[in-house]
């Protein structure tokens, strides 16, 4: 018997409610064989950016064909198109705000389409729900090898999302956090690899709130207990930490914070 067909969740309903769990019945009830992992419904309510760096950094430890359904819907109800998508060998339902951007940015090709067979929703659909009534149905669908385009016309357009670049000078980089994980570590939008070319091994000083650093650690452990440190953490990007401890508490920064970045020449 082959595997599962495999539906990913990213949404920002939290725990406390039932609405991950009518989508997920949704979906059992259109394909009793598919398989639902959980990314993440902790993102935090509307936040367009932070559903997308998470979405990215967690879709592609997941096998090719994998249907990925995220829903962080500020416009539900409104003229905002509802996607489906196929890009690097993944499938992608949501809603068409940006929410995909960083997924479909480095795709050579892409097919995409305006989810309008209402066909295939669930029936009345809520003007409030469409993780329910539109996406749900529909990734339950596309697990069953209903094709992309049987959802809808095909567009070329998706939105971007307003994705905060760093910005390199000659001495100086200037970045910001783009989201605190669970630990309080300050995930900048500078990526490792890039940093560490633009440094090339010179000195430099980091700055972030009130606080300095001047040296890159490799792991959490090499600080000792209270102390602050700066790495390249397991996501690729730059990020602030504190050992043993809250580093966004600490500093009193977080999302949006501006850093810093100066070479010593």
């Amino acid at each position: 018997m082959s595997a599962p067909p495999l539906i990913t969740l990213l949404t920002d309903f939290g725990s406390r409610d039932v609405y991950v769990a009518a989508m997920k019945g949704v979906i059992l009830g259109i394909n009793p064989r598919a398989g639902l992992v959980d990314l993440t419904h902790e993102v935090p309510p509307q936040d367009i950016v932070t559903g997308a760096f998470l979405l990215a950094e967690a879709a592609w430890f997941f096998p090719p064909g994998t249907i990925h359904l995220a829903v962080v819907d500020p416009g539900v109800g409104t003229s905002r198109r509802a996607l489906g998508a196929y890009a690097r060998g993944h499938y992608w339902v949501g809603p068409d705000n940006g929410l995909f951007y960083l997924v479909f940015r480095e795709a050579e090709a892409m097919t995409l389409v305006s989810l309008e067979n209402s066909a295939y929703f669930r029936h009345p659909v809520s003007a409030t729900f469409h993780g329910r009534d539109l996406f749900a149905p529909v990734a339950a669908h596309l697990s069953l090898g209903v094709p992309l385009t049987a959802f809808g016309p095909l567009i070329h357009d998706p939105v971007p999302l307003p994705w905060p670049a760093p910005r390199f000078a000659l001495e100086r980089v200037e970045g910001e956090i783009i989201y605190v994980d669970g630990f309080g570590n300050l995930v900048s939008n500078l990526k490792g690899g890039e940093l560490l070319a633009w440094l090339d091994k010179a000195p430099f000083t980091l700055t972030l709130g009130s606080l300095k650093l001047s040296c890159l650690s490799q792991t959490y452990g090499d600080r000792r207990p209270g102390e602050f440190l700066a790495l390249v953490g397991s996501h690729g990007y730059l990020e602030v930490a504190l050992a043993k401890g809250n580093a966004a508490r600490r500093l009193g920064v977080g999302k949006g914070s501006l850093l810093e970045i100066r070479k010593m020449v």
